[in-house]
């Protein structure tokens, strides 16, 4: 039976990835150190692991003892706004905790398929669709770090022969999203609609981004696995906060109004991505369209409100 590691598993995309890779017959080990993942998303035929990725010893001896095939590193610091706030641990976490699974990853011979960012990554200026050839320029400390754990990666596949695949990100959405924090607007609004509490639209509702459901997300990250590339990961598609928080609500059957608020440090006015590599090396692209997936996510959001 085929083994794989999963960082950041008991996380909104990485417990998906644990039960397709599940699904597919793997072993899972999950690492996670539960400081944003929650446990009871995790499959229960995967194998748990409570630690940092900032741990090297730690992580090493995991790796050693499972002899993974295959690692898929999601583990991160993933808040502009935390970022921002303490730049220090959003570096050790998201650049230190990077390079010691890539280094875990040399000593086991395995392929690393690491989530990066989209729009946090290609600043404000850039044109858009994005490619993946436009030279990065974050506003943030998380791009920031997100970029130099990308250079780690690819460096470390460049010297190993190991085909590392980096995967640039959109706004990914769907089930099991939080929607406590500032990241996860799609869980953050279902949210406020379930409980009739208005939200805020920041940017006064026209920051744009590139919405991609969770499960085209998973599907991505499988076919990455084994390659080497960086990778964009969306639909190409553009969709103000606005619209979202239209559909959101026809779906909830609210009339419920947000507030407006300028943006906040860090944040970009707009994101879309070119993925027109990931389609060509990959074979992949997006099917889920937006209202489809917007509907799915908030009906299984509000049941899992409901269960607490």
């Amino acid at each position: 039976m085929p083994s794989a590691i999963v960082t950041g598993g008991a996380g909104f995309i990485g417990s998906h990835v644990v039960d397709a890779l599940l699904a597919d017959g793997y072993a899972v080990t999950v690492i996670d150190d539960l400081s944003t993942g929650n446990p009871a998303r995790v499959a229960n035929e995967a194998d748990l692991r409570e630690m940092d990725i900032v741990d090297l010893a730690a992580l090493g001896a995991v790796a050693e003892e499972v002899g993974p095939d295959a690692i898929f590193h999601l583990a991160a610091q993933a808040s502009v706004v935390a970022s921002v706030e303490d730049p220090g641990r959003d570096c050790e976490v998201n650049v230190k905790g990077t390079l010691n699974v890539v280094e875990v990853a040399g000593r086991c011979g395995a392929p690393v398929a690491f989530t990066s960012t989209g729009g946090a990554l290609y600043g404000d200026e850039a044109p858009m669709p994005t490619g993946e050839d436009r030279m990065p320029a974050p506003l943030s400390p998380y791009g920031a770090s997100k970029w130099a754990a990308e250079a780690y990666v690819k460096t470390w596949s460049l010297s190993s022969g190991i085909p590392h695949a980096v995967c640039r990100l959109g706004n990914v959405y769907g089930p099991r999203q939080s929607p406590h924090g500032e990241a996860g607007v799609v869980a953050i609004l279902s949210h406020h609609l379930y409980s009739g509490r208005v939200p805020t639209l920041y940017g006064q509702g026209k920051p744009t981004r590139d919405y991609v459901y969770v499960g085209d997300v998973v599907r991505a990250l499988m076919a990455a696995s084994g390659k080497s590339g960086t990778y964009n990961i969306a639909t190409g598609v553009e969709t103000d906060v606005m619209t979202l928080w239209n559909v959101l609500r026809e779906t909830a059957g609210s009339k419920l109004e947000p507030q407006l608020a300028d943006l906040r440090p860090g944040e970009l006015k707009h994101s879309c991505l070119d993925t027109r590599l990931a389609q060509k090396e990959l074979g992949w692209h997006a099917e889920v369209p937006i209202a489809d997936g917007l509907r799915v996510t908030y009906e299984a959001l509000v049941q899992e409100f409901e269960r607490g």
